[in-house]
């Protein structure tokens, strides 16, 4: 091949190569499933995994597993007439070795596993799903290690838009000086807003309000802090990730990891977005999957593309959350197929 003809190939292959990037091609996918990893004691039967956070040892994987096996009337509200621990620590092998939270919620739906080990969990329940009288929901409920209660936010089954209620709180996470964010809430038409509060519970601000700007939000579904300390909020229904100052200052918006669900960062800096909902109707020209980047910058290395499913569907399928823990191995939880999925790598 002469040089000119070698140059021209190589500028093709570039152009390529850009074109296949720019149009969302597939990136590569260096991971394998391990079917059958969790299993649940007593022969319990899985309801829908929700949330998932990885123990401070690096280890242990933390899972919101709702109490009954999913049916589409049930949705919701999978905990409201069940004592069975929505709470579960599993150990290397996919055993369960903690469990707590019976009775305590009814839509248990995130998750954050602080510093000290602290277990913090979300209420997410709608109002026309708390039976009339019950004193539960729209509250984030801080966990000891084994389980005992240490603090409550927000007014358990009352929702409000002031600093001491929430409305279907989807998810939380903890600072390193140990300030909460909560990501206030689930619905489209809630709060839209996140709050911080400070280590012992005291509201110190929130943002945001349902909208398209920047700033705004349509169903806050997941909240995580990089290394650098910047605050990413999953803005599902606007198909984006807004990051934020723990001020709550806007820095950014990124699109290119879907229509985000769950978020997780490892330590080493990458970071991962599980996206359960793009579709040809809700985000079209997506595919549903974990998408795996560059923390920093926001560059997309690979996808983990939904493994079973019509992806025309938009009930919801494959990974909503994600975690990874310190030898590298993914997690996704799966609510809609009720599954907790394990993936290794398989090349590096």
């Amino acid at each position: 091949m002469t040089k000119p003809l070698a140059r021209r190939f190589l500028l093709a292959l570039c152009s390529l190569l850009l074109a296949s990037s720019v149009l969302g091609q597939p990136y590569p996918n260096p991971y394998r499933s391990v079917a059958d990893w969790a299993k649940l004691p007593d022969g319990r039967t899985w309801g829908a995994v929700g949330d998932l956070d990885v123990d401070p040892d690096g280890v242990h994987l933390w899972a919101v597993v709702r109490c009954i096996a999913t049916a589409p009337e049930r949705f919701g509200d999978e905990c409201v007439d069940s004592t069975l621990d929505s709470i579960l620590k599993f150990d290397a092998d996919g055993n369960v070795v903690e469990s707590f939270g019976g009775g305590m919620f009814i839509w248990p739906h995130g998750i954050d596993v602080d510093a000290d080990g602290n277990v913090w969990v979300t209420d997410a329940v709608g109002d026309n799903r708390i039976p009339e009288g019950d004193g539960r929901g729209h509250q984030v409920v801080k966990f000891s290690p084994t389980g005992r209660v240490v603090m409550v936010l927000g007014t358990p089954g009352e929702s409000g838009s002031d600093s001491n209620h929430f409305t279907s709180p989807a998810d939380v996470v903890i600072g390193d000086d140990g300030a909460i964010f909560v990501a206030d809430g689930h619905g489209a038409t809630g709060n839209n807003r996140v709050i911080k509060f400070d280590r012992d519970g005291n509201f110190i601000k929130a943002w945001g309000k349902t909208g398209y700007a920047p700033g705004e939000f349509r169903v806050l579904h997941t909240i995580a802090i990089d290394q650098r300390g910047r605050v990413f909020v999953g803005d599902r229904s606007n198909n984006r990730i807004q990051l934020f100052t723990q001020d709550g200052e806007f820095i950014n918006q990124w699109t290119q990891f879907g229509r985000p669900s769950g978020i997780f960062f490892d330590q080493h800096d990458n970071i991962y977005v599980a996206d359960s909902e793009s579709d040809d109707v809700q985000n079209p020209g997506w595919e549903m999957g974990i998408r795996i980047g560059d923390a920093n910058l926001g560059w997309i290395y690979y996808f983990v593309q939904l493994p079973d499913g019509d992806p025309r569907d938009t009930a919801g399928n494959g990974a909503e959350f994600v975690a990874v823990d310190a030898a590298g191995n993914m997690y996704g939880g799966e609510p809609s197929p009720r599954r907790l999925q394990k993936y290794v790598r398989a090349r590096p």
